[in-house]
């Protein structure tokens, strides 16, 4: 499976309302997990099993959780059984379509 998912903290008192130390906290859980990931300025990807992701997510969580009095977490997932290597895979058939798509274009 597939997940995208942010976590950040709030009340944290920090009066310019930034949360990188916090999410640098959750980002080493990430990384530190040895699944496949890619993180963005918004979003972490991560791939793996079920219970080994959810895991991630949890640690990830409670590495934030004492930069704050709360924290928010969105998670969106992508379940598709039987399916890896679909962090690179996705994004290789969309460039693939996108490609196909100019080709017919110039072709016009």
């Amino acid at each position: 499976m597939l997940i995208a998912f942010s976590v950040a903290p709030s009340g944290t008192g920090r009066t310019d309302g930034s949360v990188h130390d916090a999410v640098a906290a959750a980002v080493a859980v990430v990384r530190a997990s040895g699944l496949p990931h890619r993180t963005s300025s918004m979003f972490t990807e991560l791939e793996g099993e079920w219970d080994e992701v959810m895991a991630v997510v949890k640690d990830a969580v409670d590495a934030v959780q004492p930069f704050g009095s709360r924290v928010s977490l969105v998670l969106k997932a992508d379940i598709r059984p039987g399916r890896t290597g679909e962090i690179d895979g996705k994004l290789e058939r969309l460039e693939a379509a996108l490609s196909d798509q100019a080709r017919g274009a110039d072709a016009d």
